[in-house]
């Protein structure tokens, strides 16, 4: 059987790294087997790529080449990391990944939906997430965490943009929940910590035991 593709997304400081590393965790005695990994980045050269597409410099990054970036760490990271561990029947857990592209680059930067969508199916090859988990928090909330994250060091060029950027991103990720709520679950970040790993173990549960049962048919 075909593994599992779980994503979390969510916009600057909304703790879905801390709860992506957490259901890794919980899942670690899977028989299937797990994969932790993240966009952009998850295979050596999309890594690099990370580095170059976050790292403010000196020369402001076009919004198309920005896109075209991290499509093709995308594209490295489905067909070294992602596709090999699907086909082998593992869960792969992802921090970030197409809907991220539809909310900042899309909400944020204001491309075109449809474009984007063409885009990500392009360079995924069609691979779509299972299910996903949205961490919703507020914007102030969110930037004053991932700031105080990064004290003592430069913030990337996202953490960098200002509030008006991040409120668009957030409208453009629930919109995407409102379009898809079978897949899509929204989440409150300002939640504790525990609650959320709670909530999102629990329905991680109900989406395997239902996915084996539907199996078993």
């Amino acid at each position: 059987m075909r593994g599992l593709l779980i994503t979390f997304e969510g916009i600057e400081g909304s703790g879905k790294s801390t709860q992506a590393h957490r259901l890794s965790l919980g899942l670690s005695a899977c028989e299937a087997g797990t994969v932790l990994t993240r966009e952009p980045g998850g295979s050596a050269v999309a890594e690099q790529i990370r580095q170059l597409v976050l790292t403010r410099g000196s020369e402001p990054v076009d919004p198309r080449a920005e896109l075209l970036l991290f499509l093709a760490a995308r594209s490295q990271h489905v067909q070294n990391k992602i596709r090999p561990a699907l086909e082998s029947g593992k869960i792969v857990i992802c921090d970030r990944f197409t809907d991220a592209t539809l909310a900042y680059q899309g909400g944020g930067r204001t491309i075109s939906d449809e474009f984007l969508r063409t885009l990500n199916d392009w360079a995924t090859g069609g691979i779509k997430p299972d299910r996903t988990y949205l961490i919703d928090m507020p914007v102030e909330i969110g930037l004053a965490r991932a700031r105080g994250r990064s004290a003592g060091s430069s913030p990337d060029r996202f953490e960098s943009e200002g509030t008006a950027f991040h409120e668009a991103v957030r409208r453009r990720y629930l919109e995407l929940a409102r379009l898809e709520p079978e897949r899509i679950l929204v989440l409150r970040g300002t939640d504790s910590e525990e609650t959320l790993a709670h909530q999102i173990k629990d329905d991680v549960n109900r989406f395997l035991s239902g996915r084996i049962s539907n199996a078993q048919r």
